[in-house]
């Protein structure tokens, strides 16, 4: 026999029922035809990696803004050795501002 195979975005589902204690565990898996115990692994999972999402967008947030100060700090080098080429070159040449 061939094991039932659940989406996460079905197990979500469940596990919100769950959360929301509109309805027993027991009233859930019977309407879903899934075994208590089934839930219960995928809530405990659910609880245990929940903190994890928050550390995932805070480390991602956290390496846009390092990112971006990077970029930022690459665009003024660019802008400063620009600026003295600029001036070199004006010097050079003769030009006067």
């Amino acid at each position: 026999m061939k094991r039932k195979r659940y989406t996460p975005e079905f197990k979500s589902q469940v596990v919100l029922e769950v959360l929301k204690e509109e309805k027993t565990m027991n009233e859930i898996a019977s309407s879903h035809g899934i075994h208590v115990n089934q839930i219960r692994q995928w809530r405990n999972a659910f609880l245990e990696q929940m903190p994890l999402i928050f550390a995932k967008e805070n480390k991602k947030a956290d390496q846009m803004k390092a990112d971006y100060e990077n970029q930022i700090e690459n665009l003024y080098a660019e802008v400063g050795r620009l600026t003295t080429q600029l001036s070199w070159l004006k010097k050079k040449s003769g030009i006067k501002e």
